[in-house]
């Protein structure tokens, strides 16, 4: 099926599935969350359980499982984006903003859980917020699949700023 040059496309204009460049979007997302790991794994059972939490935290346990399954869905996101065709403008700025917001997201974990510094985190999930509603707005404009994949995202990490803000404000 040849691709429209629209900006609205459907999950039938994606020609093949191309493994490597999916293994690869999914790859890089999931590496955020292992480097983001490398700084949770040892806070999570010395300082982190030292703070005070509101009665809406989840166990520490949901974490791994929840962002491992939203990673993968980022992915898959970034991979259907990035195949309607990279030489596109509104791709490219879609593609980059989703960048922007990966990278708000691999600095989170090192600033909470690494410098246990709970407001300057707080920024830095706002932002993510922020931008993540701008991808999701881009992929909606390009790909309506890869705007509903984004969404469990957005509402974790919603859930995860309200939780942050909470944190700071019950330990600061």
């Amino acid at each position: 099926m040849k691709r429209t040059s629209t900006a609205k496309h459907s999950s039938a204009s994606h020609q093949s599935l191309h493994l490597p460049q999916l293994a690869g979007w999914i790859f890089l997302c999931e590496a955020v969350g292992i480097a983001g790991s490398l700084f949770t794994a040892s806070s999570v059972s010395s300082w982190y359980p030292t703070l005070q939490k509101p009665v809406f935290s989840p166990p520490n346990w949901i974490f791994g499982p929840v962002w491992v399954t939203l990673y993968a869905l980022m992915g898959i996101a970034a991979y259907r984006i990035s195949g309607l065709g990279t030489k596109r403008k509104e791709v490219r700025n879609a593609i980059g903003l989703f960048l922007v917001n990966l990278f708000f997201n691999a600095i989170w974990s090192p600033v909470f859980f690494g410098a246990r510094n709970i407001p300057l985190a707080f920024i830095i999930i706002a932002a993510m917020w922020v931008s993540l509603i701008g991808v999701i707005f881009r992929y909606q404009n390009l790909d309506k699949p890869s705007a509903y994949l984004m969404l469990p995202y957005f509402l974790w990490v919603s859930f995860a700023m309200v939780l942050n803000y909470h944190l700071w404000l019950l330990n600061f």
